[in-house]
């Protein structure tokens, strides 16, 4: 392959479905001296504008068939795209063969991606796979000391100003940043297809178990650049899939400076969790640092759901993450804005809510457009030493009639409420998770420690410091019911949540000492249920 580093640009090929940009970066061309050849709706379009080009049938011979299916696909395409020009051998086969060498191919691919988002048909969703642009933008790419491949719109502006600087050439350095570009792109579409199977086959089972496959493919479009990642010394950024899911993701920011990579995570944690909670039940807020829950709570409206959120742990909320599952309104804006609060996410936000935070310089508002489905089939991923690891999303949800009460003594309607309450944030809590709530919210959490006894203990004492901030003689754990992510290994956890005040306890129930624990429960009086699932979230 030949290492000049500037190559003329005198033919290229444009071939595409995003036409933004399109008649202007083609004029542009033809301005330079670049001879156009292009295909179907693209060619109609540049024709339309008053510009000569030249379609693709009348360089292979052969004229678009198969309902487009091929028209591409062919020697002088390809040949021209992957010719050595400096090799004897292929400047012999374009010349015996009529070959003209393709400088630049400019492609993007069929909106497969947006098909699927937009839940069309399994029929119209294989149609919207393409064949000849992915074989194209691979070949240029791999001839890159030759051609120039173009995959993204934002590329026009930079390639064209290349061009103008060098006379009607790029130079290697370009070439090589656009292939790198072109396989990235060309490595997404085939993993939305492959993924996007995957999930196909799971459907007709009706199971969202994640099936080990021979390979399993992960790609992403950068959303941003970030400032740096959890500490200053890291490099960062933040890319999107193809999921449809409420969240960070579809988010647009209505104020503040730009997110930060703990932002988002942490952000993210808040938002699904909230979203536990049905808007059309109870409004809900989540108030998260450091991805874990400091206080939740479900009631009437939005300010007296974050009044008593706040009320669990008002220290940690300094500086934290506050979700909403209902539209923000101002006088729960009012509330939010007389602490620090890093960022606020809801579904929406109504004129008083964005004008009183739009006064805080350093808040980030973000509209999230919908809440997420807790129930609905997904995938999660944690990168290891080599690999990754992948599962099923955590979509669990436990009813009243899933519930297997162990004790003598039944829990009151009041205390079931509660107990699902409670497990639902525990869900949502690093483990070893103890989760105190009462009337809808919490009271105490324990979250991320090496023992479930010790997390029992933080909660009980977060309980009673909570009290006293909010001016009250008893902790907020007395008369509360108690949650647990996993069984009590031993029947102490239970015996520090009955101490604390706790009535009632949910916990999945499984240990070899279930007899112990339940022994336990029947000596102070406590309700028992076991729910047969577990919720860790390391």
């Amino acid at each position: 392959m030949s290492s000049s580093s500037l190559r003329p640009v005198r033919r290229a090929l444009l071939s595409v479905s995003d036409k933004n940009g399109l008649v202007e970066f083609a004029r542009a061309l033809t301005a330079l001296g670049v001879d156009l050849i292009s295909t179907g709706g693209t060619s109609k379009a540049i024709a339309a504008a008053g510009l000569k080009v030249t379609d693709v049938a009348s360089v292979t011979g052969f004229p678009e068939m198969m309902d487009g299916r091929i028209k591409t696909l062919h020697p002088r395409i390809h040949g021209g795209l992957l010719a050595l020009r400096d090799d004897p051998s292929h400047a012999k086969a374009m010349q015996e063969h009529g070959i003209e060498g393709i400088d630049l191919l400019v492609c993007n691919l069929y909106p497969f991606e947006e098909t699927v988002a937009r839940k069309a048909s399994f029929d119209e969703t294989v149609e919207n796979i393409d064949i000849g642009g992915p074989a194209m933008i691979r070949a240029a790419a791999k001839n890159h000391g030759f051609a120039a491949v173009i995959v993204d719109v934002e590329d026009y502006a930079p390639v064209l100003a290349e061009l103008r600087d060098n006379k009607g050439a790029i130079t290697l350095d370009t070439r090589k940043s656009l292939a790198a570009k072109a396989y990235a792109r060309t490595a997404a579409y085939d993993a939305a297809i492959a993924n996007w199977f995957d999930a196909e086959l799971a459907r007709a089972k009706k199971s969202d178990d994640v099936t080990p496959a021979r390979r399993f493919a992960i790609a992403g479009r950068l959303r941003q650049s970030l400032r740096y990642g959890e500490n200053p010394h890291q490099t960062a950024a933040f890319y999107i899939t193809g999921e449809q899911r409420f969240g960070v993701a579809t988010a647009q920011q209505a104020g503040g400076k730009e997110l930060s990579y703990n932002n988002i995570n942490d952000t993210d944690a808040a938002y699904e969790l909230v979203a536990e909670f049905d808007p059309k039940t109870s409004a809900a807020i989540a108030v998260i640092k450091h991805a874990n829950p400091c206080g939740v709570a479900t009631a009437a409206t939005l300010a007296e759901a974050y009044a008593l959120a706040l009320r669990c742990d008002p220290v940690s909320a300094f500086g934290g993450i506050v979700a909403c599952n209902r539209t923000l309104d101002g006088p729960t804006a009012e509330q939010l804005a007389k602490i620090f609060t890093e960022v606020i996410i809801a579904p929406d936000a109504d004129a008083d809510a964005r004008k009183i935070l739009s006064a805080k310089k350093n808040l980030r508002l973000l509209i999230a457009g919908g809440l997420p489905d807790p129930t609905t089939q997904g995938t999660t991923l944690r990168t290891v030493a080599g690999g990754f690891l992948l599962q099923s999303r955590d979509n669990g949800r436990i009813t009243e009639k899933e519930l297997r009460v162990v004790t003598k003594r039944k829990p009151t309607a009041g205390e079931i409420k509660d107990l699902l309450f409670a497990f639902r944030v525990a869900k949502h809590v690093k483990s070893n998770t103890i989760v105190y709530a009462k009337d809808g919210a919490t009271m105490g959490i324990g979250a991320g420690q090496m023992s479930r006894i010790d997390s029992a203990r933080i909660a009980a004492w977060k309980a009673q410091e909570a009290a006293k901030a909010a001016g009250l003689t008893q902790s907020l754990a007395k008369g509360s019911v108690v949650a647990s992510d996993a069984f009590f290994p031993f029947a102490d956890g239970l015996v520090a949540s009955a101490e604390a005040g706790a009535t009632a306890i949910i916990q999945p129930g499984g240990s070899i000492r279930d007899d112990e624990v339940i022994a336990a429960a029947d000596e102070r009086g406590l309700a028992m249920v076991f729910t047969g699932m577990r919720h860790f979230r390391h």
